[in-house]
């Protein structure tokens, strides 16, 4: 309230505080009868231990010529004070938009969501709020991370994986290391794990967003492989299996399967008569939570073990809907406009997060949920997210914080000629 006194003191922008600690602000347009849309962002970081070897204090906001260095610059407060920054600029200029829209900053998206996000969906939702689009953290830009692609690659998450956590747990009759049985709750379990770990979940490849991804980057791509990818009729499984080679590209286009936690045993010339692993999921838009459950069971055949779902890591999350990302899709529309707008020598495209985000809680809110944090990263930059040494480019805060005054923008006036006049990124904004 004391850094963005404009944005606290203009009487078309409101603020409520839910559940003590999330924040949701409510921008009224001039135009009540034009939809809503949501901004989204969450105030909370991963924790930055001593022993992962920062350069830099990691809460200390240190700013030199280049970069910004602190726990969350990457993920996500430079989404926060970005939005932030180009509100205050907005209401400082008295650029009331024609429509409204809210901002929403959850504070424990790190942990799942469900004391902030949850909280916001449950008031919108009461009041029966039904929103044009929201924009919250997912994808990013990268820069020279996509093979065989020159120019800047900005992915926007029509979809994210869902979440699925199970207990594979085996009990039977231990007894002393000296007279071992010819099969033990760990040979079992191990065998059981072994079979998940050969056996994959089928690839769906063709049934998300990464045809159109393809389709996207195929101009910027080598005569061959653009080759390739324009004729997916006939060149579909070897596109398939290159997508399987890595496991940064298999992800997006199966459900994954990660052993994480093995349990048993507590002494060593003792057989422990229970053994027990959680299996990990992250279930692909095509997928139903149900299915991959019953994949596991069929892989593992075996009735000594059993699956159950776990709430280790919480309730878990199913897979979203896939947003719409075509020529009519407003939202999606908006959001390439604006990064074409901001970003020079560069290619939009629709993706699949692997990971998890706030929006899980506003599925109810809106059929079009699209997730990008306009930031840059290149190889190197990667291990710094939730790693040492987070940082963001002076230049890209700059850039991101231009892109959502553009998107504010775009959304009032994208079928239009007549704007508000666009800024550098040298701007005072």
């Amino acid at each position: 309230v004391k850094e963005f006194t404009a944005i606290h003191s203009t009487d078309w922008v409101s603020r409520e505080v839910v559940n003590k600690h999330s924040l949701l602000y409510k921008v009224q347009g001039t135009d009540t009868d034009l939809q809503p849309y949501l901004l989204a962002a969450h105030l909370d970081v991963v924790a930055a231990p001593a022993s992962q070897g920062w350069d830099v204090p990691p809460f200390d906001g240190v700013i030199d010529d280049k970069f910004v260095w602190g726990r969350g610059t990457l993920d996500f407060k430079d989404g926060v004070m970005g939005l932030l920054q180009t509100l205050e600029y907005i209401t400082i200029n008295d650029l009331q938009p024609k429509r409204s829209f809210y901002i929403a900053f959850g504070h424990d998206e790190e942990v799942g969501g469900g004391d902030g996000a949850a909280h916001i969906a449950e008031l919108l939702e009461s009041r029966n709020e039904r929103l044009l689009f929201i924009l919250d953290e997912g994808m990013v830009i990268t820069d020279g991370i996509v093979e065989g692609v020159i120019p800047r690659v900005a992915l926007v998450g029509v979809a994210e994986k869902g979440m699925l956590t199970l207990r594979l747990s085996v009990n039977i009759t231990g007894g002393h290391s000296s007279v071992p049985a010819a099969e033990t709750s760990i040979s079992v379990l191990s065998k059981a794990i072994t079979r998940l770990h050969d056996n994959p979940h089928p690839h769906q490849f063709g049934y998300g967003p990464e045809v159109a991804m393809l389709q996207a980057t195929a101009p910027e791509m080598n005569f061959v492989t653009r080759m390739a990818v324009t004729n997916l009729w006939l060149f579909s499984p070897l596109i398939s299996w290159s997508f399987l080679k890595k496991a940064s590209t298999s992800s997006v286009i199966r459900t994954t399967t990660a052993v994480t936690i093995v349990q048993a045993g507590f002494k060593a010339n003792v057989i422990p008569p229970v053994a027990e692993a959680y299996v990990n999921h992250r279930v692909h838009p095509n997928d139903e939570d149900e299915e991959v459950i019953q994949r596991d069971h069929d892989i593992i055949n075996d009735p000594r073990v059993q699956v159950e779902v776990s709430s280790v890591l919480g309730a878990g999350a199913r897979p979203s809907p896939v947003s719409g990302y075509s020529s009519t899709a407003y939202g999606f529309q908006v959001i390439k406009k604006s990064i074409r707008q901001v970003f020079s020598n560069i290619v939009v495209a629709p993706g699949i997060c692997v990971g998890n985000t706030d929006t899980q809680h506003y599925l109810k809110l809106s059929d079009s949920i699209y997730r990008f944090s306009p930031t840059v990263y290149r190889s190197e930059d990667v291990s710094r997210f939730h790693g040492p040494n987070e940082r963001i480019a002076v230049a890209n805060y700059r850039k991101l914080i231009n892109f959502y005054f553009h998107l504010i923008d775009n959304a009032d006036t994208f079928h239009q000629s007549k704007s508000w006049t666009k800024l550098s990124d040298t701007h005072e904004l």
